[in-house]
C-alpha cells in the first residue's frame, strides 16, 4: 500500500509541476517572451515524462494480470495527469495565438 501511495504522489507531483510550467509559459508568451515560453513547455514535458514512467509501470503490471488497487489517491493522480495534458494543449494554442496577434 505504501508503494502505491508513493507512486501516486510521484504522479501528482509531476503533473502539478508540469501544469505550473504550462501556466507560466502562457504568461511569458503574453509578455512576448516566446523563447522562455517554449523553454517552459519543454520543462513541463520533462516533468510529465517523470510521471508517465511510474504510470506506465502500473499499466504494465495490470496488463500482466497483477492487481492494481484503484483508490481515491490513484484516481486523483490520474485526474491531475489528464488535466496537465489538457492544459498543455490549451497553453500551446494560446501561445500560438499570442504569436499571431503580435505579428499583426
Amino acid at each position: 500500500m505504501q508503494e502505491m501511495e508513493l507512486i501516486c504522489f510521484q504522479l501528482i507531483t509531476a503533473a502539478g509541476g508540469a501544469k505550473s510550467n504550462y501556466i507560466k509559459a502562457v504568461q511569458k508568451a503574453k509578455q512576448g517572451n516566446y523563447e522562455e515560453a517554449d523553454h517552459l513547455i519543454l520543462e513541463g514535458d520533462e516533468m510529465m515524462k517523470q510521471g508517465h514512467l511510474p504510470h506506465a509501470d502500473l499499466i504494465q503490471k495490470e496488463a500482466a494480470g497483477e492487481a492494481v488497487s484503484m483508490g481515491l489517491i490513484l484516481t486523483h493522480a490520474e485526474d491531475q495527469m489528464m488535466s496537465a495534458e489538457i492544459f498543455k494543449v490549451m497553453a500551446e494554442e494560446m501561445i500560438d495565438l499570442y504569436r499571431k496577434l503580435e505579428s499583426k
